[in-house]
């Protein structure tokens, strides 16, 4: 999806205000982008749409998604040098934003796709009749920047976790807030009267026994909040075979493996988002 032109402009005025003195250097010049660590690449496309909107023209180096090397050169530009040190900045922090969001999400992929297959291996099985970490995705949470959750959405793509919902017009999740004011079923029911036919009822539950009340009361989806593996587990086991169960509430990549071992179908993280240190990347010209 293309960034929209008018929201690079925004980024360049915020950086460079009123009056640029710092970047006003004559002549043509060349300049990379350079990964100084290890990463999985992201945001490369909307660097490099920050300098063709100065007229620079680039080449991307590598795909999105793609795991990177420390020196590995992931963008190369070649324009004017007042244009190319004008973009340089904005470039490198959406590139090490998005990139460090992807980084993060492709390690609690890979640490949820270890334990299963460590599961599988031995035949460790628990008395949930659900097959213990297959498939188990790793989703984001809506606890991105404002102003930047397609970036920061297509970040976790990036480093192969699901997006979960967008925005609150794809998905119902009803929370503890609404259930505070209505009731349980009675939350439940209001939106479910409500919603389309096409639109997914996530319920979000504290306890494990409420589980399978949310999905006795019509939930798609049952979101365990804040519960210890064991208790997840628990909650898990009697939930119908047409229900997704969903594991979510201060889970770090540490822990995954243990709610990976459950018997969810998703595990989601906003430290993915919110807590993702940037990549770290070095613009070098000339």
């Amino acid at each position: 999806m293309p960034i929209d032109r008018s929201r690079i402009e925004r980024w360049l005025r915020e950086d460079l205000g009123h009056h640029d003195v710092t970047n006003h250097v004559p002549g043509e010049t060349a300049g990379r982008l350079v990964a100084t660590e290890d990463g999985v690449a992201a945001g490369i496309e909307t660097a490099a749409a920050v300098f063709d909107h100065l007229d620079v023209e680039t080449e991307t180096l590598v795909d999105t998604g793609e795991r990177i090397e420390a020196g590995q050169r992931v963008l190369a530009v070649d324009g004017p040098a007042r244009a190319v040190l004008r973009g340089e900045r904005v470039a490198v922090n959406v590139a090490g934003h998005a990139s460090g969001i992807a980084t993060r999400t492709c390690a609690a992929v890979d640490a949820a796709r270890e334990a299963s297959e460590a599961r599988r291996a031995t035949g460790d099985r628990t008395a949930n009749s659900r097959e213990i970490g297959d498939g188990v995705r790793i989703a984001g949470t809506r606890k991105t920047t404002p102003g930047l959750r397609g970036i920061e959405k297509r970040a976790i793509v990036a480093g192969g976790g699901d997006t979960h919902r967008l925005d609150c017009s794809q998905m119902v999740m009803v929370k503890e807030n609404h259930i505070a004011e209505m009731g349980f079923e009675s939350a439940i029911a209001h939106f479910r009267e409500r919603a389309s036919f096409a639109t997914k009822i996530e319920v979000e539950v504290e306890r494990p026994a409420d589980g399978r009340r949310a999905a006795d009361a019509g939930a798609d989806i049952v979101l365990f909040d804040n519960l210890a593996p064991d208790a997840v587990a628990e909650g898990v086991a009697e939930l119908p075979d047409d229900t997704l169960a969903e594991a979510s509430g201060g889970i770090t990549i540490e822990t995954v493996p243990e709610y990976a071992a459950t018997g969810v179908d998703v595990i989601s993280l906003g430290s993915i988002t919110h807590s993702a240190p940037a990549l770290d990347y070095s613009f070098r010209t000339g």
